[in-house]
């Protein structure tokens, strides 16, 4: 009788012991689960009016306590964006350039006293490339986040002719008609948090972090003592300075100044 050495017999095994059979080829490791998601990540994409239907529904207190603070986040940023002037990301041709770039960042608003003009952040980007698939993302985000500063994207050699992916994504940030920073090949180095991203936009003088809106003081007509939302860190300086904190509070190297500008290959003086 022809023995199988593949099989997994007892009388194989005593072959195996025995020097007879070569051993068996391990066995392939089954791999660990992806963990589950959080309660915040499962309800992200979720509206207000869903998120009170949840916790309405909810299996136990802990888990409508959460649902009842991502509800009234969504509220806030939906307040912020209806009193805000952008909070969006706005694609851009060349063409567009002057008048929604530089001419947009030398706008003030309505209050400000000190004339500081408008934040503008012009985001360069190629479809197909990861890190800046990724940044895309976060620039979405950070648009809706913080609605007082203008957020456009443009295709990177639609905006600069022949600009090599290598440098993409691409931030250009402007403030009063000028530029005050590049940031260039943003997460080619390593995958980037957007506390890093906003971080940066921070320091580099395109966004302006808001006074935190007291408890109590928009609040929804429903709620009766917002005491959840201390549990939320809307502050935006608040991450900031976390983020810096995780950077040295200093700018990655591969943002160039104004004053750095005379050695870069690419002119947009548009």
């Amino acid at each position: 009788m022809a023995v199988n050495p593949n099989e997994d017999t007892e009388f194989n095994e005593i072959l195996r012991k025995h020097g007879v059979l070569p051993p068996l080829p391990p066995k392939p490791r089954t791999p660990s689960p992806p963990p589950a998601p959080t309660i915040e990540e499962k309800y992200a994409n979720y509206t207000a009016a869903q998120l009170r239907e949840l916790a309405a529904e909810a299996p136990d207190d802990e888990t409508e306590r959460i649902l009842e603070v991502l509800r009234r986040r969504k509220l806030q940023e939906a307040r912020k964006i209806e009193m805000a002037r952008f909070g969006r990301v706005y694609p851009i041709s060349r063409e567009d350039y002057t008048r929604e770039v530089t001419e947009a960042s030398k706008v003030d608003e309505d209050d400000d006293e000190q004339h500081k003009g408008t934040g503008v952040v012009v985001f360069l980007y190629k479809d197909g490339i990861p890190h800046s698939d990724r940044a895309a993302e976060h620039v979405r985000i950070l648009a809706q986040r913080h609605p007082h500063t203008k957020f456009v994207s443009i295709v990177g050699d639609k905006c600069i002719p022949n600009l090599p992916d290598a440098r993409l994504p691409m931030f250009i940030i402007y403030r009063k008609g000028e530029v005050l920073n590049q940031l260039v090949a943003w997460g080619a180095d390593r995958e980037r948090k957007i506390e890093e991203l906003e971080a940066v936009l921070i320091l580099a003088g395109a966004i302006i972090p808001r006074q935190r809106i007291p408890p109590g003081s928009e609040r929804d007509s429903d709620d009766e003592d917002g005491s959840d939302l201390n549990d939320v860190d809307d502050d935006p300086s608040s991450r900031m300075r976390s983020a810096a904190t995780s950077t040295n509070a200093k700018a990655p190297k591969n943002i160039r100044g104004r004053k750095d500008d005379s050695d870069s290959d690419f002119e947009f003086d548009l």
